[in-house]
């Protein structure tokens, strides 16, 4: 029994390297974040972002194969990982541990599964409110997520906690929206902002919806500032992060960000890393 043990151990722990090899392969920046969090914490992370960034891979990259089945496959082998407590896929195996282990509510999976299943389905979106809906699942419950993971078993703290969470991930996927916009619109055929012609985008248009995003960071911030110490430099140093990226997009005229996509340099990376310890070290976040 003792041997057995041991080697589920070890299974669970490879399952969690999968997940870490995962975000550590498709984004440097939130690996390097992720990577100040306490081990326990760490891990969960990694097997959320394993699990959206495959979901996200199936609707955005496999165009050679039958991507509606493959998500449909996807959900059903969570449900039975999930049932059974075991996958032989890492990935779900480590996922549905983090689910468990945090409490964290099947409504947010199930949202965001069928936000992924829009991208199947729709090529743009026509009012705010389908908009938010869309950002609901396919951003603001991975916050959520996270924040089951950084709350641990703190409800109240949680509650609190729970809309700026959401407004960090509004944040984030608009700005990947501006940041994408050659890949998502000329390459996918996709438009996120309602009423806006990408044709005709402009330097207003751009800036109104800059001033949303702010709108978010700032009511995000708030609540940055509040969670708890092991887990609040990671998530400032994203915060940090993106602030960077939406100033370069205000800067990059409207036109330009549909034929090329804009990044934070590696060096600004490293600047906001150092800032952002020094400002967590001597309590001036």
């Amino acid at each position: 029994m003792s041997n057995t043990s041991e080697r589920y151990k070890l299974y669970r722990s490879c399952s969690f390297k999968t997940s870490k090899t995962i975000i550590q392969e498709y984004s440097t920046s939130f690996y390097a974040a992720t990577d100040m969090l306490p081990e326990d914490i760490r891990d969960a992370i990694h097997s959320l972002y394993g699990f959206v960034r495959i979901a996200d891979e199936i609707v955005d990259s496999f165009h050679e194969h039958d991507r509606e089945k493959l998500l449909r496959d996807l959900e059903r082998d969570y449900d039975e990982a999930y049932r059974m407590g075991i996958s032989t896929n890492p990935i779900l195996y480590s996922f549905q541990w983090t689910v468990k282990q945090y409490n964290i509510p099947d409504e947010y999976i199930r949202s965001f599964l069928a936000s992924m299943r829009c991208d199947l389905e729709k090529k743009s979106y026509e009012t705010e409110e389908e908009i938010a809906s869309y950002i609901y699942g396919s951003a603001d419950v991975v916050g959520l997520m996270c924040l089951k993971v950084f709350c641990r078993a703190d409800e109240a703290l949680f509650e609190r906690l729970k809309q700026p969470a959401m407004r960090l991930g509004s944040a984030f996927q608009k700005v990947n929206f501006l940041r994408d916009l050659r890949e998502d619109y000329v390459l996918l055929g996709r438009l996120y902002f309602p009423g806006i012609d990408l044709e005709s985008f402009n330097e207003d248009a751009k800036n109104s919806l800059i001033r949303e995003i702010d709108q978010d960071f700032c009511e995000a911030y708030e609540g940055i500032r509040q969670l708890p110490r092991d887990s609040r430099l990671p998530v400032y140093v994203a915060y940090c992060y993106y602030r960077q990226l939406l100033h370069i997009i205000q800067k990059t005229p409207a036109q330009s960000l549909i034929s090329r996509r804009v990044r934070v340099g590696d060096v600004q990376k490293m600047l906001i890393l150092l800032t952002a310890v020094l400002k967590n070290k001597f309590n001036r976040l």
